[in-house]
């Protein structure tokens, strides 16, 4: 007899049915004085350690059973753990009647087994263990999913993301792949005498950044708290403090919409380094890609129907050229320095037959031909330098030019993966930036607009050195080098809309 054990009931059972027989296994393991959830065990090896040992090698292994073949008084199973899988096989002469009879009536798909044996290569090649000891270390319950297909959609994958590892290798491989992304960021940064910190995710206030914020309540002071939408001022305080750099990969929260680009809660690194400026974050970057290439042992990429080129240098634009060879207008014209020229921008859009309605923002205005003229073709990395100061108040201005800061945007594959400041170090003009961030809130109802921080101005006083910063997406930046157009590919759990089901 020859079966197949692939899950452990019928394709017909109902899930209550399963559910119940399995439970009744469990209670049957027990009767027989077997612990199903023994607290330990000890393994030699992980399997795919064993996996690379000679034949003949004593083991110990521990894993996932994944597939049973009874053939009456042998079986041949496979174990997976997080590093392999590996066949073993099980013969009641060398594991004993009671223990095989166990095993081949009350083990099943799901069930976690310890197994002790020898290594032997079979007739077809593959390196098995030669079972002389089985151990019951955890029974499922309920089924996994349907061995050859997996989880397929999309959403049961998001949802229950637990499954979709279990049963999509590359899908692991994905989160993998994104370790050791952050790995490298932090050997990149480390190398450059950046300090990694930790700073408040629950603020008084949600600077350094245009974005909503969620909001929450604290009992015991009393106040309303904000969920920070950004890394950067209390990192700006530390270079104030005295360090040289300073780093921190952490979790950001924006209360905005959900697609294929974004999530309301994401990670990101934002970095600040004394006495650079944004050249030297542009430099930064490079320098990381060319970390990043190592990681996943490609100069180049395929991703949303193109092959991007990862290979520093990058091509780099100046917005303002790019605006005048795309809208036909010089950049200056919407711009009425250190504001938008409402009048013109308006004008601009209309004539690029940009949607624009009256109550829609400067700011978002800018964004739109900006997205319509210019990013969409920013296929290849691209960093785009000198943005609009009015959209921008945390950098510095041009010299000669009060219109444009020193900010790059970085874009691969049509999104923007970093961006960049020479750091507003000058705290008169920082308050007078964040006082027509607050204006843009009252007369235009820019709900994204920055705050005024007045205890970062405060700080600000106390003398802060000229240097560069930059926020790098985490997820963007796996996305590209892993090759996937969705954003709730490379996050564990991203928000969903609640089950209704």
């Amino acid at each position: 007899m020859n079966t197949t054990h692939d899950t452990p009931n019928t394709p017909n059972s109902s899930i209550t049915e399963i559910v119940a027989n399995n439970y009744a296994k469990i209670k049957a393991v027990r009767e027989k004085g077997v612990d199903p959830f023994p607290h330990r065990f000890k393994t030699t090896h992980a399997v795919g350690e064993a996996a690379k040992l000679q034949p003949d090698t004593q083991v110990t292994i521990a894993g996932r059973m994944m597939l049973m073949r009874v053939m009456g008084k042998a079986t041949f199973a496979h174990v997976k753990d997080g590093t392999g899988k590996m066949q073993i096989y099980v013969k009641k002469d060398a594991v004993g009647e009671e223990s095989y009879e166990l095993f081949r009536r009350q083990m099943h798909v799901g069930d976690f087994l310890g197994v002790e044996g020898k290594l032997f290569v079979t007739k077809t090649g593959e390196l098995t263990v030669d079972a002389q000891r089985l151990t019951v270390l955890a029974k499922s319950v309920r089924p996994l999913p349907e061995k050859f297909h997996g989880l397929t959609d999309n959403e049961a994958r998001y949802r229950d993301r637990y499954l979709d590892l279990l049963t999509n290798d590359d899908v692991r491989a994905i989160f993998l792949k994104r370790s050791q992304i952050v790995a490298a960021l932090r050997e990149v940064l480390n190398s450059e005498g950046m300090l990694e910190v930790e700073t408040p995710v629950l603020c008084g206030q949600a600077g350094g950044a245009s974005a909503r914020p969620f909001i929450t309540f604290h009992n015991a002071y009393k106040n309303e708290l904000y969920m920070r939408i950004a890394l950067e001022l209390p990192l700006k305080k530390l270079l104030i403090g005295g360090f040289q750099g300073a780093y921190e990969i952490g979790r950001v929260f924006r209360n905005e919409g959900v697609d294929t680009r974004h999530n309301p809660e994401f990670t990101m690194v934002e970095a600040y380094k004394a006495y650079s400026d944004y050249h030297g974050m542009a430099a930064l970057v490079e320098k990381l890609f060319e970390r990043f290439i190592r990681v996943i042992g490609a100069d180049a990429v395929d991703y949303n129907g193109h092959k991007i080129n990862l290979k520093p240098p990058f091509r780099r634009l100046s917005l303002p050229d790019e605006w005048k060879a795309k809208t036909g207008e010089d950049i200056h014209n919407i711009l009425e320095g250190k504001r938008f020229n409402r009048p013109n921008l308006v004008a601009l859009a209309k004539k690029l037959h940009i949607e624009c309605a009256p109550d829609t923002t400067s700011a978002k205005i800018f964004d739109r031909i900006m997205d319509d003229k210019i990013l969409c073709e920013l296929v290849q990395p691209t960093f785009v330098f000198d943005h609009p100061t009015a959209i921008t108040p945390l950098a510095k201005c041009k010299p000669g030019d009060e219109s444009l800061v020193e900010r790059f945007e970085f874009f691969a594959g049509t999104e923007e993966i970093a961006n960049a400041y020479s750091e507003l170090n000058d705290p008169e003009d920082q308050k007078s930036r964040l006082v027509e961030q607050l204006r843009q809130q009252q007369e235009e109802n820019n709900g994204e607009a920055d705050i005024l921080d007045k205890d970062f101005i405060v700080a600000m006083e106390y003398g802060m050195p000229p240097m560069g910063g930059i926020g790098i997406g985490i997820d963007r930046v796996t996305m590209l080098l892993t090759g996937k157009p969705s954003i709730r590919e490379v996050i564990l759990f991203p928000l969903l809309r609640p089950d209704q089901a």
